[in-house]
């Protein structure tokens, strides 16, 4: 999850970062929900601690349990809205979203 604009504190620097501006919610522990592809949450995860990166801020995503057989997945961090995944993509832990 890549965090970009005027919402992450610019410039290279070992501290952690987290949105702000309106970005306050993505940031360590949001809360990161996987739904089947009819609809119902399968897992919730949340998002690890952000790293600045090129003027961004890239937090790993972590959802374990999330069960096979679906057609594809949705996966949304905090109430930003829903993105659509493959099973295969899934299954291979290939998400990746930004905002910004």
């Amino acid at each position: 999850m890549t965090l970009t604009g005027d919402n992450v504190p610019s410039g290279e620097t070992s501290e952690d970062c987290t949105g702000y501006s309106g970005f306050d919610d993505i940031a360590k522990g949001a809360g990161v929900t996987v739904y089947d592809s009819a609809g119902k949450v399968v897992a919730t995860g949340s998002l690890g601690t952000g790293k600045p990166k090129s003027a961004a801020c890239v937090f790993p995503v972590s959802v374990a349990g999330v069960p096979e057989g679906s057609k594809f997945y949705q996966v949304e961090v905090s109430h930003r809205g829903k993105i659509t995944v493959s099973s295969a993509e899934a299954k291979a832990g290939r998400f990746a979203a930004s905002l910004g």
